[in-house]
């Protein structure tokens, strides 16, 4: 079982940065494929940036540039850069661990945490 605690969000003008962090606990965390999702009002749940247990980075395009996702070994945590953040960024944020055994993937979510970008 792996349970994930987001943090970070907040209220941001156009423009500004954030730093999210997801912290996972457990001893597996150099196992897991980690990555970060979104999900605006009335809208689907779509990946935003992961990495690999291996550190292999994948961006959606309107990231790319903008934000950067990286994980430290030793904290067990992952985090998501956020630069130059716009009003369409506004959305829920989750963190997403997925835990492959045997063929068998385990995924987890964390609670989610609030990024509002508004002047």
């Amino acid at each position: 079982q792996v349970q994930l605690v987001e943090s970070g969000g907040g209220l941001v003008q156009p423009g500004g940065s954030l730093r999210l962090s997801c912290a996972a606990s457990g001893s597996i965390f150099n196992t897991l494929d980690m990555a970060w999702y979104r999900q605006a009002p009335g809208q689907q749940r779509d990946m935003v940036a992961s990495i690999t247990k291996s550190g292999s980075l994948n961006y959606t395009d309107s990231a790319k540039g903008r934000f950067a996702i990286s994980r430290n070994s030793v904290k067990n945590a992952v985090y998501l850069q956020m630069d130059m953040l716009r009003p369409e960024d506004t959305a829920v944020y989750y963190c997403k661990a997925i835990l492959t055994r045997r063929g068998v993937l385990d995924v987890y979510w964390g609670q989610g945490t609030q990024v509002t970008v508004s002047s």
